[in-house]
């Protein structure tokens, strides 16, 4: 009886992640599949499957309307120029934080934290000022910086995480054999916690890759990303929502593709240190 009931359970659970996982994706799958009709089929009410006009006029529009491989290279480069570079800032910080702890380590995490729930908008012309000011407006540099800053906080907090399931006699040992701090960090630390630190990438760069608010409000043309090139399919006479469905497809398979062929080195590094 028991085992039956453990089967069960497994049917349910599974069934249950299976349709959380399709609610989760239907926007996406709608979105991919209005991007293949007309105009007139996009707008049909109630929608039209079987019997829609399919076409691939949407994804032709859309490229010869605009420069798709400058954006694509903007958010590459913007995506994980932003990551590294946390990266490079965070791994030292999450290091002290976790094994160097001072009496108000968790209240700076928290405050690092609480930064995050601050509205973008609320220093919105700081920023804008800032930018303008010092040459940022409108450059790769400036969006990398903005970026970085903006998901610093959840790189610390994740690397502190993944830092503080490693035993600190490991590091100890390595500074009685003479280890210097560079060392011991980037030599015996980092290896160790490479699973954490590869999801720790991989997620900011998906962050980063999918920041429209910025992307669109600091930039014009030179370091615009796939987010401005999605918001440039918008008119003043309306939605076509099939040339932006198109727009989007484009703009989103790129990193969906990233996730899905990471998705095991992701889930790896999310359960880093859970089973010991």
């Amino acid at each position: 009886m028991a085992r039956a009931a453990t089967t069960q359970q497994k049917i349910i659970y599974t069934a249950a992640a299976w349709a959380v996982g399709l609610l989760i994706f239907f926007p996406v799958l709608w979105t991919i599949l209005t991007s293949f009709k007309t105009e007139v089929s996009a707008f049909a009410s109630p929608p039209e499957f079987l019997g829609a006009d399919w076409t691939l006029q949407n994804y032709a529009d859309v490229w010869a309307r605009s420069d798709y491989p400058r954006f694509f290279w903007n958010s590459v480069a913007i995506s994980v120029g932003s990551t590294l570079l946390g990266l490079a800032i965070a791994i030292p910080a999450a290091w002290s934080m976790a094994f160097v702890p001072g009496k108000r380590t968790k209240d700076l995490l928290m405050w690092m934290l609480s930064t995050k729930m601050m509205p973008a908008v609320g220093v919105l012309i700081p920023m804008y000022l800032i930018f303008q000011r010092t040459g940022l407006f409108d450059t790769r540099i400036g969006l990398i910086l903005a970026l970085m800053l903006m998901n610093l906080p959840i790189i610390i907090w994740m690397l502190y995480t993944y830092f503080k399931e490693i035993p600190g006699e490991i590091l100890e040992a390595a500074r009685m054999d003479g280890a210097s701090l560079r060392n011991e960090i980037f030599y015996v630390l980092t290896p160790m916690a490479v699973p954490g630190i590869a999801s720790t990438l991989l997620l900011n760069i998906i962050l980063a890759w999918n920041e429209s608010f910025w992307t669109i409000t600091l930039t014009t043309v030179n370091a615009a990303p796939l987010s401005a090139f999605i918001a440039s399919f918008s008119a003043p006479q309306g939605l076509f929502y099939a040339k932006l469905s198109a727009a989007s497809t484009m703009a989103i398979l790129p990193i969906l593709i990233v996730g899905w062929f990471s998705q095991k080195q992701l889930v790896r590094g999310l359960t880093f240190g859970a089973v010991k």
